[in-house]
């Protein structure tokens, strides 16, 4: 179990490991929590799987948010602890994936990725979802109030009509790390360049995402060296949640290609 005092960590082993195979560590995305994996790890029994509440979600609040994408990396890292990773992420937990594998100063031990759907707002055209703020300190709104948003703009506003009141304020209560990673997000020069990337990349996205969601994951598959692009039918962007199997078996196909990698002399 990895080192992480800070950050509320699950880790699932299988009962006989396979020696040397890569941990499995799942990302989640803007207003989510590593629950939101459960039924994917459940399908995933023969791998060793590490999913984590992001620093100021849920069970991992309390201390100060990231204002960068580089804090979030650092705590990825954290989790890796070192070991031969495949990072599969989710939506802004696929950014944090990339800016891993992709940061300067030596190799990470990140070994495969997964991104499905991250947001790519500095690439522009149909990447950049229309109306999207685009500068720091454009939103004045409290943080519970841009959780609220978020959900509604994401999700629909029944889903939160729905939601009991104890829900509706744990998720009021991860504004702070919502709106900070939202501010990450709006810059109009690339974090990093995805043509330096030099692990194998799956990207994913849902055959019903929203427009901007499937152009920016069109988009990183062309230009990230060796990407493979793979949809799940069905699916918006929620396919970890709505198709679990299917996002299961991206999981799945993410590891192959990183094994097929370092198999390759």
């Amino acid at each position: 179990m990895p080192t992480a005092p800070d950050l509320a960590v699950s880790e699932h082993r299988p009962a006989h490991p396979v020696p040397g195979s890569p941990v499995v560590v799942l990302v989640h995305g803007s207003l989510d929590r590593a629950g939101s994996f459960a039924r994917v790890v459940r399908r995933l029994t023969d791998l060793t799987t590490c999913a984590y509440d992001r620093r100021g979600y849920h069970r991992s609040r309390g201390g100060p948010v990231h204002t960068t994408v580089a804090g979030h990396v650092d705590d990825l890292l954290t989790v890796v602890a070192g070991r031969p990773a495949v990072v599969v992420g989710h939506s802004f937990g696929g950014v944090i994936a990339l800016a891993a594998a992709l940061r300067p100063g030596g190799p990470a031990p990140v070994v495969g990725l997964g991104a499905f759907e991250p947001p790519l707002p500095w690439v522009g055209g149909p990447a950049r979802r229309p109306g999207a703020p685009r500068h720091p300190g454009e939103q004045a709104d409290a943080p519970g109030a841009v959780a609220e948003r978020f959900f509604r703009r994401m999700v629909g506003d029944a889903a939160w009509e729905r939601l009991p009141e104890s829900t509706r304020e744990a998720r009021r209560a991860d504004g702070a790390a919502l709106a900070a990673e939202l501010d990450a997000l709006r810059v109009d020069e690339p974090p990093f360049d995805v043509a330096g990337l030099d692990v194998p990349l799956l990207v994913g996205r849902g055959s019903a995402s929203l427009p901007h969601h499937r152009a920016a994951a069109a988009w990183l598959a062309d230009h990230a060296p060796g990407a493979a692009l793979v949809e799940i039918e069905g699916a918006g962007h929620g396919a970890h949640l709505t198709h679990p199997d299917a996002f299961a078996g991206f999981v799945r196909a993410a590891v192959a290609r990183a094994l097929s990698d370092r198999a390759t002399p």
